[in-house]
């Protein structure tokens, strides 16, 4: 399927490590369709080199920042903005019909079947389901679409100040009009949807066929250590990231992908996140994720973390701590 294609972007090289495990990830199971990476300005060569040995076609575009930083500072997410530069992906109309996938998605399993589905197909996002979330749609290239997002937003910004509230208000449609164009969750599964609704993935988690790691703690941001085959963190914040599907992610990354990044970079220096990375093994062993050390809190503050959505997912509020206490109670 020449003029079919999976797409994705990278801003700087912190997401093009993202979209280099991406798609390995799609590579390695099986896609037959073509992939292609946009990436910024801020993409080092050593890096697009790398993605230039994975995509099919690696194109630099411009940067477009929403510039609305009363909504982004309402977000908390100032560096959203940039994900305008999406809106580019339109372009692309020397191919019939793609599938854009964000750069901190991560493919389970083959998923060519969504080149079944029509323009603007989506999954709904886990904190308002009638709005679709934007890092996995499918849809066809059109200068003209191109042409009235940026339109849309000159004349009426975004109402999240980024590339989803753009698209949500572009497709308004989307909630109502055809239920076919609604993804199933395990398209766009969210690590953060996980602990909100427990024993649903327990019953369908297995299903995923991509996995989204939506917030601001990304894979990259965490080390990996060779040697004990485990991830750290190194912030306090608190992750939601699910700790099996941030080790599948470490485990393309340090298998496959730091070898050719080390080939690539040569003599130069790059933080690689990888420790001993001379002695990396390929095999998936006994891994373990180290969370931050959590500082003691009382019950009170506990209950104000989870109100505000602040929740320490990586140790006492983690999966396996709270699904023993579901069991401990329904028991």
């Amino acid at each position: 399927m020449a003029d079919q294609a999976f797409v994705t972007l990278a801003t700087n090289d912190n997401y093009a490590k993202g979209a280099m495990v991406l798609g390995r990830s799609l590579r390695t199971h099986k896609t037959s369709r073509n992939l292609v990476a946009l990436i910024g300005p801020h993409v080092t060569e050593p890096a697009r080199e790398v993605l230039q040995k994975i995509y099919d076609e690696v194109r630099l575009v411009d940067l477009l920042d929403s510039k609305d930083s009363a909504h982004l500072a309402l977000m908390k997410r100032p560096d959203l903005g940039v994900t305008f530069t999406k809106l580019h992906c339109w372009t692309l109309t020397h191919y019939s019909k793609c599938v854009f996938m964000d750069a901190d998605t991560l493919v389970l399993s083959n998923v060519d079947e969504l080149f079944d589905r029509e323009e603007l197909s989506a999954a709904p996002d886990p904190g308002w389901p009638d709005c679709f979330n934007s890092g996995v749609f499918v849809f066809r290239p059109s200068n003209e679409t191109y042409r009235q997002l940026i339109r849309l937003c000159t004349e009426d910004g975004s109402f999240d100040g980024g590339d989803q509230g753009v698209l949500n208000s572009f497709f308004s449609n989307w909630a109502t009009a055809d239920i076919a164009k609604h993804l199933p969750f395990i398209y766009n599964l969210s690590s953060i949807a996980i602990y909100s609704y427990l024993p649903a993935f327990k019953q369908y988690g297995s299903d995923a066929k991509v996995v989204h790691f939506l917030g601001k703690m990304k894979p990259w941001n965490y080390s990996y250590d060779a040697k004990t085959k485990s991830v750290k963190g190194h912030s306090q914040d608190p992750s939601t990231l699910h700790p099996d599907y941030l080790l599948k992610w470490w485990d393309i990354y340090s298998g496959t992908v730091l070898s050719m990044m080390k080939e690539q970079y040569g003599s130069q220096p790059f933080y690689s996140g990888c420790e001993d990375t001379d002695e990396i093994h390929h095999g998936v062993s006994q891994i373990h994720v180290s969370p931050p050390p959590a500082p003691t809190i009382s019950s009170e503050e506990r209950k104000q973390k989870w109100e505000q959505g602040q929740a320490d997912y990586m140790g006492m509020d983690s999966f396996e701590n709270i699904q023993r206490k579901l069991d401990s109670f329904l028991n």
